[in-house]
């Protein structure tokens, strides 16, 4: 038997006239495939699965939608408009109440109350549970490539800016986004993991003495290449070429995936990642050689003091 979501899709495709569908799956979700296949397939839908990495809506499976009528992009909501591009978003639920081990550490005026598109649909019944504890709770809407009230991706936390409030409350899984949002704010982070249950003042004091190192040791770097992204939502080439002009022998590179391998093989002293942002934070210890973000780039040629630091995002 179908589910309600497959159905509501099965409504759209036929509402759009398609017929040959292609299905992409983040990394997490990509064990739905067959299921949503199999689903569409009863329907009487042509189904083609992109089995390539995806990390995010900024990575679309333009190659599979051009043997298609429309791409489903599973597990995200938009960054960018596409025509020919459905997303539905995965909801993880969880029980509100969790939120009172939160409740000791807030010690601001007024919270901001961000999560991820997971569990964006909860905002409402999280905002009403802090503020029947008495938490003078803001949330930001949603816009660009956040559509979602609270929203925030791990390139943009504008949501946490928005809302104006004196600290932030992230509820959500992993580190970097409460890390990214206290070095994009400046304000004080708590972070609350709503299936463990952990929940911890956030700084971000650490990941900055490491960049400062990684910052120090590409200034020694003989050659430098910018990474220029060809995916469909991480392709800066403005901001790609106003870097490569702030060093006479930096290259432009066009890449799909950034890995460690490609770099090595490519042989430069540093890189400069206009891609993803996570990249350069999240998997430094995995690249051979200083992955700078641009901000970085810009210490490095003395366009940008260290004290005027800031992570990387995507407006």
């Amino acid at each position: 038997m179908l589910s309600s979501g497959i159905s509501e899709l099965i409504q759209e495709l036929k509402t759009r006239g398609a017929r040959r569908v292609a299905l992409q799956f983040p990394e997490g979700l990509k064990r739905k495939a067959a299921r949503y296949a199999a689903g569409l397939r009863e329907a009487g839908f042509d189904v083609m699965v992109s089995g390539d990495p995806c990390y995010g809506a900024c990575d679309l499976a333009l190659d599979t939608l051009a043997d298609a009528d429309v791409l489903v992009h599973v597990g995200h909501t938009p960054v960018d408009n596409r025509d020919r591009v459905i997303f539905i978003p995965y909801s993880v639920d969880f029980d509100v109440t969790i939120l009172e081990k939160a409740l000791p550490l807030l010690k601001e005026k007024t919270v901001s109350l961000v999560t991820t598109v997971q569990h964006v649909h909860l905002v409402p019944a999280m905002e009403e549970f802090l503020r029947s504890r008495g938490i003078d709770t803001r949330v930001a809407e949603g816009k660009g490539r956040t559509p979602c009230r609270g929203q925030v991706l791990g390139c943009s936390f504008s949501a946490a800016k928005d809302a104006g409030a004196d600290e932030i409350l992230y509820v959500g899984t992993g580190l970097f986004h409460p890390i990214g949002i206290a070095l994009s704010t400046k304000k004080r982070v708590v972070a609350l993991d709503p299936l463990s249950g952990i929940c911890s003042e956030v700084s971000g004091e650490t990941l900055l003495r490491r960049r400062f190192a990684i910052i120090e040791k590409a200034k020694a770097a003989k050659n430098t290449a910018i990474i220029l992204s060809t995916k469909s939502g991480q392709a800066r080439k403005e901001l790609a070429e106003g870097l490569a002009a702030l060093s006479p022998g930096a290259v432009i590179v066009t890449m799909q995936e950034v890995s460690p391998d490609e770099l090595t093989n490519l042989g430069f002293g540093c890189y400069v990642n206009t891609a993803c942002p996570r990249l350069a934070y999240d998997d430094q210890v995995r690249f051979p050689v200083p992955v700078l973000s641009p901000q970085e780039f810009e210490i490095v040629c003395g366009k940008r003091r260290w004290d005027d630091y800031t992570v990387d995002e995507i407006p």
